[in-house]
């Protein structure tokens, strides 16, 4: 038997503690032997979502199998030195030290990081905090714009929903991929992603503008974009003249319709090559008619500021314009 544990601390985020925790639930009642615990220094918990908690105060005794979560809070309701205290710190770094897994969830990683066991090692945590955690910790190296980190068993996350893309990570290095697969359709989640995707999809960091005819666009491209889509037909729809939807589009996201096209069609084929797909099955999947228009996309887009060591994936670079979507 494993056990997971959940650290609570006050005005944590109940997602940051229920995604993971629903995963590990769930692999438990498909037979994986998983026992969950929930420890606090108080036996009501606060959370930003106003739900109270119930947690035990003793910490159940761990062994190298074991996994501890840190899972996030909100960073303003606490000072500088967060919520966790010495004891728990010690805590997590003796528990690593015996051949234990640490993990943390969004601004989980700030008790990680007092623990000491950031220092030397990658690691991220949500968008809104990786440069304060940086600047609070100058020997750990944060991985930017990721979904999770691994790093000599210390597990780091961006927060909120990727809390559930971590611990999917998890159950596949302990129990295969099929495992992990298996839970994911239990939860109804789309996909498990690979923790070097980006925080933020093309969807939404394109979304950020006041423009409803671009929205409008933007949805009829969102729901087929791997398909053939004319900027005349696109037009008809959105009920706006070419030229004027091509110089919005530009305006408001930098691209062309046929860009913010290819960009997401991009972006969902490096998802299928990471989980395996070749290029070729990749390209067709998104809509390409072959894998030449493809790799040509992916060679030209830029690399992040930042990269886990090892992955290929290129970065979310600006496709060539064009005046026709699809």
């Amino acid at each position: 038997m494993a056990r997971v544990v959940f650290l609570l601390v006050p005005q944590l985020h109940l997602l940051d503690l229920a995604g993971p925790a629903q995963v590990f639930s769930t692999a438990a009642d498909l037979g994986y032997d998983y026992r969950l615990h929930y420890v606090a220094d108080r036996a009501v918990v606060p959370t930003v979502q106003g739900v109270p908690l119930v947690a035990g105060r003793e910490w159940p005794e761990l062994t190298r199998d074991d996994l501890v979560v840190v899972p996030g809070w909100r960073p303003r309701a606490h000072g500088p030195a967060g919520p966790v205290g010495p004891d728990d710190l010690r805590r997590l770094a003796d528990h690593h030290a015996a051949g234990g897994t640490v993990a943390s969830v969004c601004a989980g990683a700030y008790a990680l990081g007092r623990a000491g066991l950031l220092d030397g090692r990658r690691c991220t945590t949500h968008h809104e905090v990786q440069d304060d955690l940086a600047r609070r910790h100058p020997a750990a190296r944060v991985v930017r714009d990721v979904l999770y980190v691994v790093d000599d068993r210390v597990v780091t996350s961006a927060g909120i929903a990727s809390g559930i893309d971590v611990a999917l990570h998890l159950m596949a290095t302990r129990h295969g991929p099929g495992a992990a697969a298996r839970i994911a359709r239990v939860l109804v989640v789309y996909a498990r992603r690979n923790g070097h995707e980006q925080q933020a999809s093309a969807m939404m960091r394109h979304r950020s503008h006041l423009s409803d005819a671009v929205h409008r666009a933007q949805d009829l491209i969102d729901a087929q974009y791997d398909r053939p889509l004319p900027l005349a037909d696109l037009c008809a729809e959105v009920g706006v003249a070419e030229r004027t939807l091509t110089r919005l589009f530009r305006q408001t996201t930098g691209l062309t319709p046929l860009g913010y096209q290819q960009l997401l069609r991009v972006e969902r084929a490096e998802h299928l090559i990471g989980h395996g797909t070749t290029v070729e099955a990749a390209a067709r999947a998104v809509g390409f008619t072959d894998a030449r228009m493809l790799r040509r996309l992916r060679a030209r887009a830029t690399p992040p500021r930042t990269r886990p060591a090892g992955s290929s994936r290129p970065g979310s670079g600006t496709p060539p314009a064009a005046t026709r979507a699809g």
